[in-house]
């Protein structure tokens, strides 16, 4: 049965990090770093998208909600309708402020600045 967001399979989370997020044209844009899980609601907060830096240095991490990524079995990526120059200028922070107080001003901003509908 599909979900609100329309996915329709089960996939444990350790699939989920790592697989590469692709914009509408096929530019990979990142790699699902995480998943944040809201433990009193439970629902998925958002995808932590690790963007830009080198080696692991300077990267950025963007939260994107949950809805927005759509699975692409032909690409084994994400979609998402996000161009870079959007991605660029979404909120980021560190993994450690991803979650600070439970998440919620990361998730609020981020699902305001995409427009997307809130699960809460």
């Amino acid at each position: 049965m599909p979900t609100s967001s329309g996915h329709t399979q089960a996939i444990l989370a350790k699939k989920v990090i790592g697989t590469n997020v692709e914009n509408m044209k096929g530019e990979k844009l990142g790699t699902i770093e995480d998943v944040v899980l809201d433990k009193s609601s439970n629902n998925v907060m958002f995808a932590v998208l690790s963007f830009g830096g080198f080696l692991g240095m300077a990267e950025k991490y963007h939260p994107v909600p949950w809805p927005m990524l759509d699975y692409a079995k032909d690409r084994d990526a994400y979609v998402v309708d996000v161009t870079r120059a959007q991605l660029e200028a979404a909120p980021a922070d560190s993994m450690e402020a991803l979650t600070r107080d439970d998440g919620h001003g990361v998730r609020d901003r981020a699902y305001q600045f995409y427009q997307t509908p809130r699960y809460w």
